[in-house]
């Protein structure tokens, strides 16, 4: 399978970033997005990625009847906008691959972004991208390994050739449900590694949040199916030290104006959105997963987050294992 012409769908940072990406592999690449007409005016998306510039081979269009011939379509858009975004694309051909490019649960359905585009877009063939990425390293051609998961290897393999270059290297997964358990769940992780640092508890606090976290993700990716070596690979370990270590996480930055008692940014917070959701998954699955839980509790305003940290400290001793 040879893939020439990709479609990015969603033009702001992360759909960028890829249009980006996916020029620099040589391919043939349009940008859709709503309002582009300055982007396309300026080549810049100075709204998203302030500085950086849009070579003139990537086309810009706010027409998304143009997306539905290309080879694949990357679907950058937040995922509980991917239903309605996917319903567009019902002229696609019968097999067209369809990237899901977003992290996190449908708060509806508690679906997956791929189960959703099965049930929204049925031509489309699922495929999800993900791992430890910030859309201003990928722009600015910084060294990035993800992960892309297909149920079909030479379909990973396919879009993971069309995408890779020196700076951008995808790796080929069949596990689609732990690749995107893993980019759901360390939202939000993510989220409470930022209260620890804005609540200023410390390094060895934020060491244990980390790894007692990647304890949560690992039983629920078992309960759900996943590969423990998908959870501990970019899609998993390497996305949540990445998002439990840097302001430039969306989902942490919004954990750290929570512990210092500010009110969060108004950037989109996938890992808020996700919270409910993954509490609710955890419960379903009888899945033990405290820090989950107590994000969700302080996301939903039940609880406050001193209440929430004396909570998870004072849970009755185990052995780690369990």
């Amino acid at each position: 399978m040879t893939i020439e012409r990709i479609a990015i769908v969603g033009a702001g940072a992360w759909g960028t970033a890829l249009a980006l990406a996916a020029e620099r592999a040589g391919r043939e690449v349009m940008l859709w997005g709503r309002n582009v007409d300055a982007i396309a005016a300026g080549r810049r998306n100075d709204a998203h990625l302030p500085g950086v510039a849009i070579p003139t081979s990537i086309a810009i269009t706010d027409t998304i009847a143009r997306v539905v011939g290309a080879d694949a379509i990357l679907l950058a858009t937040p995922t509980q906008t991917v239903r309605t975004v996917a319903m567009r694309l019902s002229a696609i051909a019968d097999g067209t691959p369809v990237v899901i490019c977003a992290k996190g649960l449908e708060r509806s359905t508690m679906f997956r972004p791929t189960e959703v585009l099965e049930q929204a877009l049925p031509p489309a063939v699922p495929a999800v991208l993900s791992g430890p990425s910030f859309a201003v390293d990928v722009a600015s051609g910084l060294p990035t390994a993800v992960t892309i998961a297909a149920a079909e290897p030479k379909l990973a393999m396919a879009l993971c050739q069309a995408l890779g270059s020196p700076s951008f290297r995808p790796y080929a997964e069949t596990d689609m449900i732990g690749v995107e358990i893993g980019g759901a769940f360390k939202n939000v992780l993510a989220i409470a590694a930022g209260i620890v640092n804005g609540r200023e508890l410390g390094a060895s606090a934020s060491a244990a949040l980390v790894a007692r976290g990647f304890a949560e993700l690992r039983r629920i990716g078992a309960a759900m199916g996943a590969r423990p070596e998908t959870l501990m690979g970019l899609s998993g370990l390497g996305d949540l030290v990445l998002t439990c270590s840097s302001v430039q996480s969306r989902n942490f930055a919004y954990g750290l104006a929570l512990g210092r008692g500010e009110a969060p940014a108004g950037r989109l917070v996938e890992g808020a959105a996700t919270a409910p959701v993954a509490r609710e998954m955890a419960r379903t699955h009888s899945v033990q997963m405290p820090i989950t839980e107590a994000v969700a509790a302080i996301v939903e305003g039940e609880i406050d987050i001193d209440e929430a940290i004396q909570a998870l400290m004072s849970r009755p001793l185990k052995r780690e294992s369990d």
